[in-house]
């Protein structure tokens, strides 16, 4: 989850890891997304997003969350710079022209409306169709990487300028470890390559990261929450490419080889192998409502 999780940010001073990124961009659309619907869903309801809302989702990925407000009639504009492979597969999911079937949302899911894809930073909302957005949404949970927070608060930054007074600015993030079973699995992204160094090293979440970004950007805290998530895969292959296609491991691979990762990490899964194959991880994520003052 990001992340999930969280989406790769990749440090200059890092090798690019060795990985086939469209290929990661489709199992995070076909397997690890959809670990995260919990998450829309509720924040979607507590906001009573609708008809009416104008949202703005930072990092939007592969557009999953941008499919589930339209498909309740909220106005989508989905912004990210960093996976162009995701964005492609948000295309595909959220232009009107194309079936139902190819839209890759939950079954049942569909837009209502038409959505904006922008391939750079928020900047590129601003416009008199986009101006004042009502709900802005970093939904990919940070906490997984060590540049997360610090990221976030300069991504916010540029984005709150496109948000009315008051309009809500939702962030999510991990869970306390010791809630989140897959934060000992997650823990194979940092080991084989030594202890962290960059803003691209996987690191355990902390109780604040989404205060101090909300801080950094000069939001106004209003609410939280936390939700279940559980990670369930139908067998330790699916497992490994859902986790895989997080990009938390991408450093690891890079410092090692996609074979050595793929052996630990497939090891650290066995524990929550089920008799019948299946693997199952109880995870519980957090999100922060902050508003625009």
């Amino acid at each position: 989850m990001t992340p999930t999780l969280v989406r790769q940010h990749v440090s200059h001073a890092v090798s690019a890891p060795r990985v086939d990124r469209s290929a990661r961009a489709r199992d995070w659309s076909e397997i690890q997304e959809r670990m995260l619907v919990p998450l829309y869903e509720t924040v979607y309801d507590r906001l009573d997003v609708g008809p009416g809302t104008r949202l703005l989702g930072l990092r939007c990925g592969a557009g999953l969350a941008l499919l589930m407000a339209a498909s309740r009639g909220a106005a989508v504009t989905g912004a990210d710079s960093a996976s162009p492979e995701r964005l492609a597969l948000a295309r595909e999911r959220l232009l009107p022209a194309l079936p139902p079937g190819r839209r890759g949302g939950p079954p049942g899911t569909r837009a209502r409306t038409a959505a904006r894809l922008l391939d750079g930073p928020p900047s590129c909302a601003i416009g008199a169709e986009t101006a004042g957005y009502t709900v802005v949404t970093v939904l990919e949970p940070v906490g997984g990487l060590a540049g997360d927070p610090g990221g976030l608060g300069d991504l916010l930054a540029a984005a709150v300028p496109l948000a009315g007074r008051g309009a809500a600015v939702v962030l999510a993030g991990w869970g306390p470890p010791e809630r989140c079973a897959t934060a000992s699995v997650l823990r194979v992204a940092a080991e084989p390559a030594g202890p962290p160094r960059g803003a691209d090293r996987w690191r355990p979440a902390r109780r604040d990261d989404l205060e101090e970004a909300a801080e950094r950007a000069g939001l106004r805290p209003d609410g939280s929450g936390r939700v279940a998530c559980p990670f369930g895969y139908a067998d330790l292959d699916s497992a490994v490419r859902g986790l895989l296609s997080t990009g938390l491991f991408d450093a690891a691979i890079a410092a090692t080889d996609a074979r050595q990762v793929d052996k630990e990490l497939t090891e650290a899964l066995h524990p929550h192998r089920r008799p019948d194959g299946t693997v199952w991880m109880p995870n519980v994520f957090r999100y922060l409502v902050t508003r625009v003052p």
